[in-house]
């Protein structure tokens, strides 16, 4: 199977078994520049193990992971190894791995809308602070592809609103392709060009109204979700337009 035109990460026919159980079952996904690919599915379906593939952090069984050529990843994992009693701020927790100036963490900072917590203890922080604080390390990287392991689990509903909004930012001001984890289904489907339903293996994918409409939507995650969406998607109404895309989403008009 060929690559799809200008995606910047691929999975081809994925496939993990582990201990004789099948986790991932001939997956294919592509992310683009500049496109939020969403994959959404229930408990145990696989999402986080498949993007912990997708960035090579665990072997598939069989298929494979093609990535573009040195592409730079910004990577915010579901949960985040913290020492206990090894006292981390902020500002610390964004120059672990790499060495930001003063000016690029203050920015970042600013960007993820935590710019009064650079000295803050990270262990004080809330669940929704430390979504914004790794998403800030993440951005430092300046990344091609930002990925992202249910950045909202730890926020409340408005919180998640917001956190959604600030995604959506990001992508538009970077160009970056996202690539996002999540249950949470009324926002994903406004902030998404392209939702992959996984449960083991693609259910369905499409742009977010074609997915909404697709019978295994509804099996999946029973058959008020999707007009519970659909009246949600209906006043929260997004133009992609400027994304010239291959794959051809079906956008609400």
């Amino acid at each position: 199977m060929l690559k799809a035109v200008n995606a910047i990460l691929s999975a081809r026919d994925a496939t993990l078994v582990v201990g004789g159980r099948s986790i991932l079952d001939h997956v294919n996904i592509d992310v683009r520049p500049n496109e939020i690919v969403t994959i959404i599915g229930p408990n145990g379906a696989g999402k986080s193990t498949l993007v912990r593939c997708m960035l090579g952090l665990q072997p598939l069984t069989s298929g494979e992971i093609v990535r573009q050529k040195s592409l730079r990843i910004g990577y915010v994992p579901q949960r985040f190894p913290l020492l206990p009693n090894v006292p981390l701020d902020v500002r610390r927790l964004l120059s672990l791995t790499l060495k930001p100036t003063e000016d690029e963490i203050d920015e970042a900072l600013a960007e993820t809308g935590i710019p009064h917590l650079k000295e803050a203890s990270v262990s004080r922080l809330s669940g929704g602070e430390l979504q914004r604080a790794l998403l800030a390390r993440a951005l430092l990287r300046n990344p091609q592809l930002l990925v992202l392991d249910e950045p909202v689990q730890a926020v409340d509903f408005m919180g998640e609103a917001r956190m959604y909004e600030l995604i959506s930012a990001v992508r538009k001001r970077h160009g970056c392709g996202i690539l996002m984890v999540s249950h949470d289904l009324h926002m994903v489907m406004a902030e998404s060009d392209h939702v992959i339903c996984l449960n083991g293996h693609v259910c369905c994918e499409g742009g977010p109204t074609k997915v909404q409409q697709d019978p295994e939507f509804a099996k999946l995650f029973g058959p008020s979700a999707a007009r519970m969406i659909a009246a949600y998607t209906h006043h929260h109404d997004h133009d992609h337009e400027s994304h010239d895309h291959h794959h051809h989403h079906d956008h609400k008009h």
